[in-house]
């Protein structure tokens, strides 16, 4: 019996986000728990699923807040690890007008670099329905082994993974061994979900037209994986499964930080995908049924994206059904 939904592997960091500025005039930053795998645990947990997260942190205050963040919403934590050598890593997150973000890293190395494969708890992963990974611990040894040995883990398990890219060029040394290392995840997931801006690093195809977008996921598809997403902001989100399709627009709301808007979506997705009437077969319950999860996703990430932060704007399932039921 697989007792965990969702187990998260990957980075988990401090987001120092802009918070208006000092008498002085100089800028002041609030300190907000984050890092996309972290998130997508905590969405999950908050909407009321059974998720882990596996990860580390560096022997530090930092560190120690966010293992008490992630057990305070729920998420089990008994698969992080803590550094004794490297900081927990860390973010500045500068917001534009309309919450859209731009990322300026400390982590060179950060502790999340460093988790080894001797590190994981293969019986707890191989308990897990969903194991999500992210590419950002692939950028350095050991992280790197670590996640493709959970990967290998889940799936001789009976597992499925699921993937997000989430590009952030500024921790990649060579942007052609970045892409490289980017697809290589993909035939190893079951679950993708990309960007449009993702989409065209690693496809070449610009999401104009719905026709790009089925082009795009049918790519994707091609490559192994059973379902294809493509986020696209305010206009919603592209699914492809099972030879069937459709573009799910997003729901209306004022953002203020988008932060955590991606790992929102997979968070509620990944949940929809677990829930007993899913299992055993979460690709296969016909059109309505995956158009209904993407629409419940794309109301998470609308009601996330209306608060400041990343974990701290997860929200529970009934914030999240309140918007689903509006359609």
């Amino acid at each position: 019996m697989k007792n965990t939904d969702v187990t998260a592997l990957g980075e988990i960091l401090i987001d120092f986000t802009e918070a208006g500025v000092s008498p002085s005039g100089e800028a002041l930053y609030e300190r907000n728990p984050g890092g996309a795998p972290a998130n997508v645990a905590v969405a999950v947990a908050r909407l009321g699923g059974r998720s882990a997260f596996i990860g580390k942190v560096g022997s530090d205050p930092f560190g120690s807040f966010l293992r008490s963040t992630l057990e305070r919403l729920g998420v089990d934590v008994s698969g992080m690890r803590v550094s004794p050598d490297a900081h927990t890593t860390l973010a500045f997150v500068s917001l534009a007008p309309g919450g859209e973000h731009s990322f300026s890293f400390c982590r060179n190395p950060g502790a999340d670099t460093e988790l080894r494969a001797d590190e994981l708890d293969l019986a707890a992963l191989a308990s897990t329905k969903i194991l999500h990974v992210g590419s950002l611990s692939l950028t350095h040894e050991s992280s790197r082994g670590a996640t493709l040995e959970a990967i290998r883990s889940v799936r001789d398990a009976g597992g499925l993974i699921s993937y997000d890219p989430n590009w952030r060029p500024s921790l990649w040394g060579d942007k052609l061994e970045a892409l490289d290392r980017m697809r290589r995840l993909v035939p190893l997931a079951d679950i993708v979900k990309v960007s449009e801006e993702e989409l065209e690093l690693l496809y070449g195809i610009r999401a104009e037209t719905k026709a790009d977008l089925d082009r795009g996921a049918k790519m994707i598809l091609d490559a192994g994986p059973r379902l294809a997403l493509i986020t696209l902001g305010e206009q919603g989100t592209y699914w492809c499964c099972g030879g069937e399709g459709d573009l799910v627009p997003a729901f209306i709301s004022d953002a203020i930080d988008t932060t955590g808007a991606g790992d929102a979506f997979v968070g509620a997705l990944l949940y929809r995908l677990t829930r007993p009437e899913a299992i055993g077969n979460p690709f296969g319950r016909g059109y309505a049924a995956m158009d209904a999860d993407v629409r419940f996703a794309n109301a998470t990430a609308s009601v996330c994206v209306t608060r400041r932060g990343a974990i701290p704007a997860m929200p529970n399932l009934g914030e999240a059904m309140r918007v689903y039921g509006s359609a």
